[in-house]
């Protein structure tokens, strides 16, 4: 085995037990010290192969948008790429249905990997640790705002007309985010007085996208 190899490897190897760490005791654990006794290394070891504790927890993130685009069946990269404003020729029935399957699945993770969704979205943890996170989740949003285009076409050349999708789309994001994050600290059953989130969900996609005719 090469030195590169190696080095290859220590990284998953320090990737991977932050994970597992993150599952297991949470944001807070992620110290640099607890991942690489974690990982059974060296204190230092994680500074030879992350220049900044926040490259090291933006891998670890990525890894975890990587899980999610899984999770959402965006995990197949298109043929070449396909920059938010292009338009995709999707009917809005169909983006509508797609929409409503990305959003549960969004919830379905946030459910099941709350460690990991919170961490995803730390920008203020993770901050400074360079394009590679970008490049892992901006694609993610980048569908979203796609299939939404779908179904409220952008305003005309005199600005008449809706938001811009990529407005709608971060609006509707944030809604689903506060949605998960309400569900999991238990605030969401005060607020509605029961433990489905399926009237709110189906309100703030009303909301944004307008009432589904079916």
């Amino acid at each position: 085995m090469t030195e590169q190899d190696k080095s290859v490897g220590l990284r998953a190897r320090l990737v991977a037990a932050g994970v597992e760490l993150l599952a297991l005791e949470g944001v807070h654990a992620l110290t640099l010290r607890e991942i690489a006794r974690q990982a059974g290394v060296s204190h230092g070891a994680p500074r030879r192969y992350f220049a900044t504790h926040a490259e090291l927890l933006a891998a670890i993130a990525g890894h975890g948008f990587g899980e999610l685009a899984t999770a959402l069946g965006l995990d197949a990269p298109p043929a070449a790429p396909t920059p938010a404003s292009v338009s995709v020729s999707v009917s809005a029935a169909t983006a509508r249905t797609r929409l409503d399957e990305l959003a549960r699945g969004y919830l379905a993770f946030a459910a099941e990997q709350p460690g990991m969704f919170e961490l995803m979205f730390r920008h203020d943890v993770l901050e400074g640790s360079g394009a590679e996170l970008r490049r892992t989740s901006l694609p993610l949003f980048e569908a979203v705002t796609r299939l939404v285009a779908a179904i409220r076409p952008p305003a005309d050349a005199d600005g008449d007309g809706p938001p811009p999708p990529t407005v709608v789309a971060a609006a509707l994001w944030a809604n689903l985010h506060g949605l998960a994050q309400l569900r999991a600290w238990g605030s969401l059953r005060l607020a509605t007085g029961g433990d489905s989130f399926e009237p709110v969900l189906r309100a703030t996609l009303d909301a944004h996208l307008g009432r589904d005719a079916g």
